[in-house]
């Protein structure tokens, strides 16, 4: 048994969002009817507001990028749990500009059905709203899977790219096309060798072999489609990373963002050392890795394993990726 720190199962989430507001008041307030954070200082140019969400327990996604250019609005679920209709709608209505509100949604049937219900009341109260779907999970990438490839660690990249975009004043149609052509040149793998403890039991969702690995884990705590041998990260990294690399087909000579991600449990000693794994692969094949984030952005809270994702990056997307950012996870 590893058992939560918590009051109760029930009162874990609005607990933790309260004290994240707290935590970072100059920076999002809570709006404790409908569980929403919102954004105090977004930039006076935005047109188009930007919300996103999905389940807790992949903290600081979404709640850690709320503020001046990347989100205007999180509206965080249940553990691992899609948001309430009712809630992505009361903060699109906060997040709404003059022309409307963009969704990034992670591909989830959850929230693809509560965040298109949202969007249907919008559309009744005559307030713009366009949706970019995130479906970076290449595990998932199977015509045997009827939804298709989950929503991963890809979203914090598009997320701080799309705010950017949308800072300099870019339309609706603009900001959704762009989100679509990112979605497109971006794709996740995740490996774990422990699953994440369930907060309602306190034992390990699924159970492995010292010697064995989850190839394909998902952020939830679904299982891979494989289970694999543990090998060093030099094999493994390049496994993961030739798998991304023969999907987006990048040119030689081509940019990319990498971003190394954390699943809860690997220290920043391991992540560190998968980059430079990452780095050197990407170095031998002429790809220059232009960008990359290292660390915990997109968690699966406590599980031991790590995702690498990586993003085509033209002139354009990468001057948006370098643009200031003021969140309690990310800022520059």
């Amino acid at each position: 048994m590893a058992a939560y720190f918590e009051n109760s199962d029930e009162t874990l989430v609005p607990d933790a969002l309260r004290g994240f507001a707290r935590a970072h008041a100059d920076l999002l307030t809570l709006d404790p009817d409908h569980g929403f954070l919102l954004a105090r200082d977004p930039a006076p140019a935005r047109r188009v507001g930007i919300l996103s969400g999905g389940g807790s327990g992949h903290e600081p996604l979404h709640a850690g990028y709320v503020g001046r250019g990347m989100l205007d609005v999180a509206c965080p679920g249940l553990v691992f749990a899609s948001p309430h209709n009712r809630q992505v709608y009361e903060g699109s209505l906060a997040a709404a500009r003059s022309e409307g509100v963009l969704h990034i949604v992670k591909n989830y049937t959850g929230d693809r059905i509560n965040f298109g219900i949202a969007a249907e009341r919008l559309a009744h109260r005559d307030i713009p709203c366009a949706r970019v779907l995130v479906d970076d999970d290449l595990a998932t990438d199977s015509e045997h899977i009827a939804v298709g490839r989950r929503g991963t660690g890809g979203a914090v990249l598009i997320e701080k790219i799309l705010g950017a975009a949308a800072d300099t004043g870019l339309g609706l149609m603009e900001l959704q096309e762009l989100g679509t052509r990112l979605a497109a040149g971006c794709r996740t793998l995740a490996v774990a060798s422990a699953a994440h403890t369930a907060p309602t039991t306190g034992r390990p969702a699924f159970l492995l072999d010292p010697e064995e690995l989850e190839y394909g884990v998902g952020i939830h705590g679904e299982r891979a489609p494989k289970t694999v041998r543990r090998r060093p990260i030099g094999p493994l990294v390049e496994r993961m990373a030739l798998a991304l690399l023969e999907t987006l087909s990048p040119a030689r000579g081509s940019s990319v963002i990498t971003l190394v991600n954390g699943l809860g449990a690997v220290t920043p000693l391991e992540l560190y050392a998968v980059h430079a794994e990452l780095g050197g692969l990407l170095d031998d094949r002429g790809i220059q890795l232009a960008r990359s984030l290292v660390g915990e952005y997109c968690t699966a809270l406590d599980m031991r394993g790590f995702s690498i994702t990586l993003l085509a990056a033209d002139q354009q997307v990468l001057r948006l990726y370098d643009a200031p950012v003021r969140t309690a996870a990310l800022h520059w």
